[in-house]
């Protein structure tokens, strides 16, 4: 496989939306069935990427407008963006980068396939429910309790902090790919990191998307106008959130597009602040892009 890893770091809330809601939520977020984890359409990658595009290859990577589509496919694949650090508030440090076992095992198979190196391994595991790993040295997020025991709290939940080798190696191997050109924001990212036991991260996926209450006001007393539903919630990702996918190369002989012109063109792409999902109106989706390099 020929491919990259591509990471989306949100700007601003991400609402990539699901359609009308059977819950509490009107208008939910798009998650996986099995693991309930959020992600950002495919589709919604590969749409924004084509309208910003002025490439003259833009027709053999992204493919033909629809009604030219039975010509031949684009070159580029674009996975699901997945989840990788969900930003949680913390009493030390305003917020914490959240990750869990399960979530970098999955990250650990597509930076494979990427042929992604010096990927760290083992994957640390956290050894039970209120505990949850630490990089070492410098961590904003940590406070020390009257019986000097290092701990971290994420929202409502107190958890003890371990340091360790293995969340360090992790903690550097992210942010020289997340925020490859920024120095400040690496220094953040090792400060923040925190692995938590998977089920702690089962509970703040239903507990730490941010919801918002919008309502739909009469232009003539401004009052809610129950006529068209009034008021409504919405759940984003909140900003800060990180999420990982990939692009893959695949060369459609019609094109003659070969695999490093494809990344040259995503990758040009990627050097501008993009829109995702929905609510562009009021501000949502506003993101940052990083590919990997190739061997990165």
């Amino acid at each position: 496989m020929n491919a990259r890893l591509l990471f989306v770091h949100a700007l601003s809330p991400l609402h990539a939306g699901t359609g009308q809601g059977v819950g509490v939520v009107d208008l939910p977020i798009a998650r996986e069935k099995a693991t309930d984890l959020p992600f950002l359409p495919g589709s919604s990658v590969k749409g924004t990427l084509r309208d910003a595009c002025q490439d003259r290859k833009k027709t053999a990577v992204f493919g033909p407008d629809t009604s030219n589509a039975s010509d031949h496919a684009g070159s580029a694949q674009f996975s699901d963006q997945r989840l990788l650090l969900l930003p949680i508030r913390s009493l030390s440090g305003t917020f914490a980068w959240v990750t869990s076992p399960y979530i970098l095992r999955r990250i650990v198979r597509d930076a494979n396939d990427a042929g992604a190196t010096g990927v760290p391994h083992p994957v640390p595991v956290p050894d039970a429910r209120d505990k949850c790993l630490v990089p070492q040295n410098d961590c904003d997020i940590c406070l020390k309790d009257a019986k000097d025991q290092v701990r971290v709290y994420l929202e409502d939940l107190d958890l003890q902090a371990t340091t360790g080798s293995e969340v360090t190696q992790w903690a550097d191997w992210l942010k020289q790919r997340i925020f490859a050109d920024s120095p400040d924001w690496q220094r953040m990212l090792s400060g923040r990191f925190c692995i938590v036991h998977d089920d702690v991260m089962s509970f703040l996926l239903e507990t730490a998307t941010e919801i918002t209450a919008r309502v739909k006001l009469k232009p003539d007393t401004k009052t809610v106008d129950t006529d068209v539903g009034g008021l409504w919630y919405e759940e984003s990702l909140p900003t800060e959130t990180v999420l990982y996918g990939l692009v893959v190369a695949t060369p459609i002989a019609r094109t003659k597009l070969t695999a490093s012109e494809l990344f040259q063109v995503v990758e040009a792409l990627t050097q501008q602040t993009l829109q995702f999902g929905g609510k562009a109106t009021v501000g949502r989706g506003l993101c940052r892009l990083q590919m990997v390099k190739e061997g990165g």
